[in-house]
């Protein structure tokens, strides 16, 4: 398994390349803490073990990961709003959800989708989704939509009419 995620380290774009080790990791092909103990000969392989987060639910969601983190904006993931957990959180309030086709298919899952994101809004928070196309095909698009929503502010808090945070 090593030498396999060594060479996809080296064979795929890094973006590419860590959800593929993701993947090995989500699916209990390796540990993570067996990975730690390596000694990874390659730039490539260090980098992928370097932005290595296992967490996310799928390798679409780790494309994106590893796309964003090069910003050094900060960026949890899974974290449980509103009773439900989003793909990402950018700073406290800008919500992104990477709709990926397994759990996204059906009309019942974009009801869930819509009535969560609505819940989500009343309760202040800015909500982006994106599909699997944009990600990989436009990603240029999911940039300039997450500058725009940055440069005004929608990754935090709301400020009441005293300029104080509205919680």
């Amino acid at each position: 398994m090593e030498d396999a995620l060594a060479d996809a380290a080296s064979c795929f774009p890094v973006d590419q390349a860590v959800a593929i080790w993701e993947s090995a990791v989500r699916t209990e092909s390796v540990s993570l803490d067996s990975l730690r103990t390596v000694r990874w000969r390659t730039p490539a392989a260090r980098r992928c073990l370097e932005l290595l987060r296992p967490g996310t639910d799928s390798s679409l969601e780790t494309v994106f990961h590893v796309r964003l983190s090069a910003w050094g904006v900060r960026l949890r993931f899974q974290v449980q709003l509103a009773g439900h957990p989003v793909d990402f959180l950018i700073g406290t309030h800008l919500v992104v959800q990477v709709d990926g086709w397994s759990f996204h298919s059906s009309s019942a899952d974009r009801s869930r989708d819509l009535a969560h994101d609505a819940e989500l809004r009343i309760r202040g928070y800015t909500v982006l989704r994106f599909s699997y196309a944009q990600i990989i095909y436009d990603w240029e698009h999911i940039e300039r939509t997450l500058v725009g929503a940055i440069s005004r502010g929608l990754h935090v808090a709301p400020l009441t009419s005293g300029g104080h945070p509205r919680f």
